[in-house]
């Protein structure tokens, strides 16, 4: 009796093995801690590069090192500190005043069709009409004091946190809002579960927009007959060609700005951790 001779797995009954699919990884990939330094890094080291090599004339541009050298100055006789925390407050009070009237502004718009038709149209019309173009009347109306430098930073937040609220406010599905009819929720509880949720994504980013205006607005104001503040201290060094000092300014602002974006985008990460995103 012959024996059975076993073919190959792989050849058995002509069949051959399905070819391995690969897929093919279209994400940015995964994020690297601290990654966003490293572009602010590379332009400090060509900078630095190039002052070195003596491509940038002292007088027009100062080098990293007399930068550091004088930001060290200036901490020492207190001169920035005092500046940096006016400010802050400045930057900070708009901030808070123009978020909470931003948001306001999106929720009487978002929720009542009365609202939308009161609130919508003037917030449209101020969104067209840069803050510049609003100082002259701001000043005759309330004068060149602080009052005045809060109100203009705050007016830009209060219009980015509107149209990005409200477009989040307005842009949520409507089959949820049967839903919720449905079931019965209470105006509280509709709130809470489906608009603030549903919102979320446009308020942070209405927020890191209107952290950016903040610090584009306190720029504007401190310039504009202050006698205190970063932008006082830039306006005062361009007086006597101090690049220098003016650099340090500059490099305050970028810092702020850099950081307090950062922290946005942490608290939002950790609000909306239940989306799935390309930012990861």
């Amino acid at each position: 009796m012959t024996g059975a001779v076993a073919e190959p797995s792989g050849r058995r009954l002509g069949r051959r093995r399905p070819a391995v699919r690969t897929t093919r990884r279209l994400s940015p990939g995964r994020g690297v801690p601290f990654g966003r330094l490293l572009g602010p890094a590379l332009l400090v080291v060509v900078w630095w590069t190039a002052s070195a090599a003596g491509y940038l004339d002292p007088r027009i541009l100062s080098g990293p090192g007399t930068v550091i050298a004088t930001a060290g100055d200036l901490v020492t006789n207190g001169r920035l500190q005092g500046n940096v925390l006016i400010s802050l407050q400045r930057a900070g009070l708009g901030l808070l005043f123009g978020v909470l009237a931003g948001v306001a502004a999106a929720v009487i718009a978002g929720l009542s069709r009365t609202g939308e038709y009161l609130v919508d149209g003037p917030l449209q019309i101020k969104r067209a009409i840069p803050s510049l173009a609003m100082l002259p009347l701001l000043i005759l109306w309330l004068g060149i004091g602080e009052q005045m430098k809060v109100t203009v930073i705050a007016l830009g937040v209060a219009v980015n946190m509107y149209i990005n609220t409200y477009a989040s406010l307005t842009s949520i599905d409507n089959r949820h809002v049967e839903l919720a009819e449905v079931l019965g929720l209470s105006r509280w509880r509709f709130l809470r579960k489906v608009l603030l949720p549903g919102s979320l994504p446009g308020f942070f980013t209405g927020l890191r927009l209107g952290v950016t205006s903040a610090w584009l607005g306190l720029i504007v104001v401190e310039q504009i007959n202050a006698t205190s503040g970063i932008g006082y201290m830039m306006f005062q060094a361009q007086q006597y060609a101090q690049s220098d000092v003016i650099i340090v300014g500059l490099v305050a602002y970028g810092i702020f700005g850099f950081s307090s974006d950062a922290l946005v985008r942490a608290i939002e990460r950790r609000a909306l951790s239940w989306r799935r995103t390309l930012a990861g």
